[in-house]
């Protein structure tokens, strides 16, 4: 039996809940030579309306990066409750104090001493273009039972919500 395609609102919705209780992601740049690199970033979200953000360092590796190739993935995990996101979209350089100043947090200091006044400040904005998540049950019994379910009835078995998310609307990225 297929399952019911979620509208996109609906999966919109499910993926900022996921996202909002994984905080930290792993992002993924391109460097100059093609070679891929991840290192873990704290996403300071308010509700998803498309974009993520992230403060950084203005004159580090990963701005270097994704001035070269604004091509990101961040992926989100939480085995404890089988959730797993994965996003793609385009990064941008931000140097705006006001948008610094609404996303702050007090433990941002730890990385930044001179709060909001460091002259290294600065933010990542991801936009969206698409994103794909696996939303499992959390109780193993739950999953034990469908798959003896899929084994006796020959289905395959299918775990939870996975929904596609497709945002890209081919606009220029903004600079």
């Amino acid at each position: 039996m297929a399952r019911k395609k979620k509208d996109t609102q609906d999966v919109t919705e499910h993926f900022d809940d996921l996202i909002k209780d994984i905080k930290v992601a792993m992002m993924t740049t391109v460097e100059a030579d093609g070679s891929l690199r991840s290192r873990p970033m704290w996403t300071h979200a308010r509700d998803f309306d498309g974009e993520l953000w992230f403060f950084t360092r203005e004159h580090s590796p990963k701005v270097d990066e994704v001035t070269h190739d604004h091509h990101v993935n961040l992926a989100y995990s939480d085995p404890t409750r089988d959730r797993y996101v994965s996003v793609s979209g385009r990064c941008r350089l931000v140097l705006d104090k006001e948008k610094a100043r609404a996303l702050w947090n007090p433990t941002l200091k730890a990385w930044f001493p001179d709060g909001l006044d460091d002259p290294e400040l600065a933010l990542l904005c991801v936009r969206v273009e698409k994103a794909e998540y696996w939303d499992t049950p959390s109780s193993r019994m739950v999953q034990l039972t469908g798959m003896v379910k899929a084994a006796f009835t020959g289905q395959p078995y299918a775990p939870g919500d996975h929904q596609k998310l497709d945002l890209d609307d081919n606009a220029p990225l903004p600079h």
